[in-house]
C-alpha cells in the first residue's frame, strides 16, 4: 500500500530530525527524552527516592530516562493503552488509566502510597481538524490532572503536555489553584511549528484521596 503524502512528510521529517538521530545513537526509545531532560535541567524535577507515575508512557522514553537519571533510586510505574517493551526497574500497567481496574493496578503497584511526581506526555490521535484535536488534547490533559490530584502527595509535582488553544488559560488557572508554583516550558526538542508546551506544577496543596490507604 502506498504511503500518504502526510505519512511521507512525517517519515522524511523523522529521518532529518537531529533529536531522533541523537536518541537513536544514545539508545533512547524516543526523542521526547530531550524535552524531559531540558525541563529537569531548568527546574530540578527529579530527586532520589521518588515515586513516579508516567502516563501515556509508550514507547517508554520518559521512564527510561528518569530511571537512568536517578540511577535506579526511584519507583517508576508507567501506563499506556499501547503495549510497551519491558524496561529495567519500571512497572508497566497497560490499559486506560481512567478505567477503575487499571487505576486499581496503578494503586497496587505503589502499594497504596502517594506519589511524588505524575508526568504525562499524552497526545490524541490527530484528525487534522484543529478544533477537534484541541478538544481531544484538552480532555486528555484534564484526565491526567484528575489522576495527579488523586495520587499526589502534598508538595508533589505534575508535568503535563498541553496544546495552546481553547480552554488553555482556564486549565492553567485551575492548576494554579492547587499548586504553589506553575511554569510553562517550550523545550528546544519541541518542534517550533507545534502548539505543544509543557506545564510543570509543583507544590501540590490539594487533599489526599481517601482511596490511598497508606502514607509516607
Amino acid at each position: 500500500m502506498a504511503k500518504s503524502k502526510s505519512s511521507q512528510r512525517w517519515l522524511q521529517r523523522q529521518a532529518e530530525d537531529p533529536y531522533v538521530k541523537q536518541a537513536q545513537k544514545a539508545g533512547y526509545r524516543s526523542r521526547a527524552v530531550y524535552k524531559l531532560a531540558e525541563i529537569d535541567e531548568k527546574d530540578h524535577l527529579f530527586r532520589p527516592g521518588m515515586r513516579i507515575l508516567d502516563l501515556g508512557a509508550a514507547p517508554g522514553g520518559w521512564s527510561q530516562w528518569a530511571w537512568q537519571r536517578l540511577q535506579g533510586q526511584a519507583e517508576i510505574v508507567a501506563s499506556d493503552i499501547l503495549p510497551m517493551d519491558a524496561l529495567p526497574g519500571v512497572t508497566f500497567v497497560q490499559g486506560d488509566f481512567t478505567d477503575q481496574a487499571v487505576m486499581e493496578s496503578l494503586l497496587a503497584a505503589f502499594a497504596g502510597r502517594t506519589v511524588h511526581l505524575v508526568m504525562s506526555d499524552l497526545a490524541p490521535n490527530i484528525s487534522g481538524l484543529r478544533a477537534v484535536d484541541q478538544a481531544r488534547a484538552m480532555l486528555l490533559a484534564e484526565l491526567a490532572e484528575e489522576t495527579a490530584c488523586r495520587l499526589l502527595a502534598p508538595g508533589g509535582a505534575f508535568l503535563t503536555k498541553l496544546f495552546q488553544g481553547e480552554d488553555f488559560d482556564a486549565y492553567v488557572k485551575r492548576l494554579r489553584g492547587v499548586f504553589s508554583k506553575l511554569v510553562i516550558r517550550k523545550p528546544k526538542a519541541s518542534r517550533a511549528e507545534s502548539r505543544e508546551v509543557y506545564l510543570l506544577a509543583t507544590g501540590y496543596q490539594g487533599s489526599i484521596s481517601a482511596e490511598l490507604v497508606t502514607f509516607s
